[in-house]
């Protein structure tokens, strides 16, 4: 049996920031909540300075799919008004930013695959 929804959701959140981390991006906030919705991390990307914005999918097996086919036009409508709510709540006017997607399958006995998608959609 593996991981509870809630359980595999923190996981992939943790791996992903690692992923970024490693990547040497800045990691500003994560879980970010605004109203009914949720920004996975928020992030600074090293190599060109852009605010992140980065939903995490994370799967244990592919019985829906793919991690990254989770990312429903709903999904991404969503993500963007969270991300402009997060720049007014911030008082944020100029700013860089784009929505990354970090997709990660996890697996009894296997290390974790993950696949970031930068600029994924916007």
């Amino acid at each position: 049996m593996g991981l509870s929804p809630k359980e595999l959701g923190k996981e992939g959140e943790r791996l992903a920031a690692e992923h970024l981390r490693k990547l040497g991006y800045k990691i500003i906030e994560q879980n970010y909540r605004y109203s009914k919705g949720e920004i996975d991390i928020i992030a600074v990307d090293p190599e060109d300075g852009y605010t992140v914005f980065v939903e995490v999918k994370t799967r244990q097996n592919l019985m829906f799919g793919e991690p990254e086919y989770a990312m429903t036009d709903r999904k991404k409508k969503q993500v963007r008004r969270i991300a402009e709510l997060y720049l007014y709540e911030k008082e944020i006017t100029e700013i860089d930013c784009r929505f990354d997607v970090v997709a990660i399958m996890i697996r009894p006995k296997r290390k974790p695959s993950i696949r970031h998608y930068k600029n994924a959609f916007m």
